[in-house]
């Protein structure tokens, strides 16, 4: 329902299971981002890694997070349950959490950031299609808005966590990462304890094989054009580890590097709910346009302008973008796809998404090394021009087919 007159409900008529898994994604967030940008600059001053085995090992990680959520996605469909499956992928994010501080070599660390990134894809599309199956019809925007707000609130924490950390410790990694442990398993007993499944609505047709032919065709050409605008996009959203390494090119100290990730997602975090919220009310497509077009002039400062205040607008720019593209996104998946596949539908998306997110981090530090960061970030926007494109060119028939479908 991209289209509408107005919602019914507000805030406070969103589940509390949606509230709760905001939360749980928000305590994850936490601990992973304190480790994550931290990350880069350990592999980079401590390891010797060069920018492509930065991208490299960002982008693997991602593409492996994506590849996985397929399998898990269908899976929910197959079963027709979901929670379960989330709350696995979030225990092995947990468990994996002591790897960091622990490894001694490259190789494990890729192998740590390898096993979080497949407990990420386990609990990815399950997690999301709960979200839809969870949210009122005419909140759905809302919901997967605020859950996005929720998350995005432990992206800025867990950073703000890090800089703090690193200045007690006298920038003690190691001791940073141990603390991020703790959040980890707080969020997997959350998830356990207080998430309520819905019933499985009567009359829902049960799905045999979510990933065979004949089911990829009832996601629908509306669906199928809403991934393939979302997959030419990630090409233009390269890790925000190459917003770190910026912020370092341009005379950042490292205790503070962390702050990029900070200022990032404090703008994610107010921008997704809002902008979720106004897509129940008017089209998600001009929403999602005016997402890119700020992705284009955050490329544009961190390429063209070289200095701390340059980069501190690019952020800026970053995280409103973010806030404008990606909680739309999901919703525009629950309203073009079938409830019954719903999993699959997130798994594709994410499998594609993934998919592009290691070409783009590869040809990121490809670029970084070749032509510097210029280069990267005037091509990141080149690839976000082209996504905008492609969006304008499918408006009118992702816009036809929200509008005829069931919300329900």
């Amino acid at each position: 329902m991209a289209a509408d007159t107005g919602p019914t409900g507000s805030i406070r008529d969103i589940p509390v299971s949606i509230w709760t898994l905001g939360f749980v994604s928000m305590l994850m967030d936490i601990s992973s981002e304190m480790i994550h940008a931290l990350l880069p600059v350990y592999l980079v001053t401590v390891f010797g890694a060069s920018m492509v085995t930065v991208g490299v090992i960002e982008g693997i990680a991602e593409a492996t997070a994506s590849i996985t959520k397929i399998f898990s996605g269908a899976l929910s469909d197959w079963l027709g349950r979901r929670k379960w499956l989330a709350a696995f992928g979030y225990g092995l994010a947990a468990l994996t959490k002591p790897v960091f501080p622990l490894a001694p070599t490259i190789a494990w660390l890729v192998a740590a950031r390898f096993v979080d990134r497949i407990g990420k894809g386990i609990r990815g599309a399950p997690r999301d299609a709960l979200v839809a199956d969870l949210a009122p019809a005419d909140l759905r925007g809302a919901s997967f808005g605020l859950r996005q707000s929720l998350d995005t609130v432990g992206a800025f924490l867990g950073p703000l966590l890090g800089i703090a950390l690193m200045w007690w410790t006298s920038d003690n990694f190691k001791a940073v990462f141990w603390f991020a442990v703790i959040p980890a398993f707080l969020s997997l007993a959350l998830i356990s304890f207080a998430v309520r499944e819905p019933a499985r609505p009567q009359g829902r047709r049960r799905v045999r094989n979510p990933v065979s032919l004949a089911e990829i065709r009832k996601l629908g050409a509306a669906y199928w054009w809403v991934v393939a605008v979302a997959t030419v996009f990630t090409l233009a959203r390269f890790s925000e580890a190459f917003l770190i390494l910026r912020a370092q090119n341009v005379g950042l100290p490292i205790t503070l590097l962390p702050a990029i990730l900070v200022v990032m997602n404090v703008v994610y975090a107010v921008a997704a709910y809002p902008a979720g919220a106004l897509s129940d009310r008017i089209s998600r497509v001009p929403l999602l346009a005016t997402g890119i077009l700020l992705l284009v002039a955050a490329d544009v400062a961190l390429a063209l302008l070289p200095s701390l205040g340059g980069v501190a607008l690019g952020v800026v720019l970053w995280g409103l973008h973010m806030g404008f593209t990606q909680g739309l996104l999901a919703a525009l998946v629950a309203d073009t796809s079938p409830a019954e596949l719903r999993g699959t539908a997130y798994g594709f998306f994410n499998l594609l998404g993934g998919l592009a997110m290691l070409a783009a981090s590869v040809i990121a530090g490809g670029l970084w090394d070749i032509a510097g960061p210029r280069g990267t970030f005037l091509a990141g926007s080149g690839f976000a021009v082209i996504a905008l494109a492609g969006l304008l060119a499918v408006h009118g028939k992702v816009g036809a087919k929200v509008s005829s479908k069931d919300a329900g």
